[in-house]
C-alpha cells in the first residue's frame, strides 16, 4: 500500500481519516464558548506509518546527496539542541 502510493504520488482515503478532538486552549477560558477550543487532530497508525517512511526516504536523499547544511541539528539523527550548544560553545572558547 504504501509503496504504491509513494509510486503514484498519491495518498489513499484511508490515510487521510483523523480522528479530531477538541481541546480547550488555556485552562481559564469558558469552556462553554467554542472560541475557547482548538481542533487536535489524530492521525490512524497507517498515516503515520506513511509519514514516517517518507520523512526516512527524504532524509536518507538529502543526506545521501549532501543537500543538508553540516551545522544542521533539526530532524537529523544524532543531532540535538545539545550537540548545536556544544558547537556554539566550542567555537567561542575558540575565539578566546
Amino acid at each position: 500500500m504504501f509503496n504504491r502510493s509513494l509510486l503514484h504520488v498519491s495518498v489513499q482515503t484511508a490515510f487521510k481519516a483523523a480522528y479530531i478532538t477538541p481541546l480547550l486552549k488555556k485552562p481559564d477560558l469558558i469552556p462553554a464558548d467554542l472560541q475557547s477550543y482548538r481542533p487536535i487532530s489524530n492521525l490512524s497508525v497507517l498515516s503515520k506509518l506513511l509519514e514516517r517512511l517518507v520523512a526516512r526516504q527524504l532524509l536518507d536523499y538529502l543526506s545521501a546527496s549532501k543537500l543538508l547544511p553540516d551545522l544542521q541539528s533539526a530532524y537529523r539523527a544524532h543531532h540535538s539542541t545539545e550537540t548545536a550548544v556544544a558547537k556554539v560553545l566550542a567555537d567561542i572558547l575558540i575565539l578566546i
